[in-house]
């Protein structure tokens, strides 16, 4: 563990009812990385959130967040789930929704007071909420929710945001808008981010390293050290191609050309992620 980390895995070992989940993580995350956390579905990418959330306990290991063990409730970590659904007749304005992030150790909604809506407002204009703010969220498309909750999760200044699957519901537009909004918030804010996604093609521009999770390993690096058959092949434990077509990166079991990440399908077979 450095003094330059924000998160460290030291040989954290998870399993559920005699089923291993993670085997083994070590690795430091630096603070203020832009880091795409890539893997197949049931790699243990959401377990890992929920470890640095300190939502669970490692079976062995431990994981420290800017040196000291992970706890519950630590306001340096915000968090964004991949999505909200909320009823149209819901009257829960969007506003309201951003407000629950300074909320969530209360029972019920705050009084409102003029530093608090402040605040709130501060955070609308900073995702690009504004012109919503006082609309159902029922009535909100899956991208301006999902802005709502990244404000909500921005509320307390957090150190590390976590955002577990945000493009799952999305539409490719609406997904570049929310990629490009967090690596600013990244950047003007020097935010430590662990982006969850299936597929890493539209993180490139932005994430400055790669936490690849496959079989309940992880491999942390840039995408050019991560990124190669010799890496990913000994990652699965079978052989592994890796494909580089107009600035795009196709990941292969190789031999079946069967697909490792989850959008990019060009070939017959069943995807592995």
């Amino acid at each position: 563990m450095t003094s330059e980390a924000a998160i460290t895995f030291n040989q954290v070992h998870m399993a559920f009812s005699g089923h291993t989940i993670l085997r083994e993580l070590q690795f430091n995350i630096d603070k203020g990385a832009f880091v795409g956390v890539i893997g197949p579905n049931g790699a243990g990418k959401t377990t890992l959130i929920r470890l640095i959330l300190g939502l669970i306990r490692p079976s062995s290991g431990t994981v420290h967040v800017f040196g000291s063990p992970v706890r519950r409730g630590k306001r340096q970590i915000g968090y964004v789930p991949q999505s909200f659904v909320a009823d149209p007749d819901m009257p829960l304005r969007a506003r309201d929704l951003v407000g629950l992030g300074l909320d969530g150790e209360r029972w019920g909604f705050a009084f409102p007071n003029h530093a608090r809506q402040q605040r709130i407002q501060d955070m609308l204009d900073r995702v690009g909420a504004t012109r919503y703010a006082d609309e159902p969220v029922g009535t909100l498309s899956g991208g301006e929710r999902q802005r709502l909750l990244i404000a909500q999760a921005l509320l307390t200044h957090p150190k590390i945001l976590l955002l577990d699957e945000p493009l799952s519901n999305l539409d490719i537009h609406s997904g570049h808008e929310i990629i490009q909004l967090v690596a600013e918030i990244a950047h003007d804010s020097h935010v430590t981010v662990m982006f969850v996604a299936h597929d890493m093609n539209p993180l490139l521009g932005v994430m400055d390293q790669v936490l690849y999770l496959a079989q309940g390993r992880a491999v942390v690096g840039s995408v050019d050290e991560v990124i190669l058959p010799e890496v990913l092949t000994e990652l699965y434990g079978q052989p592994v191609e890796v494909l580089r077509i107009n600035g795009r990166i196709l990941v292969f079991a190789s031999g079946e050309m069967v697909p490792l990440t989850h959008s990019e399908s060009i070939a017959h077979g069943h995807a592995l992620a």
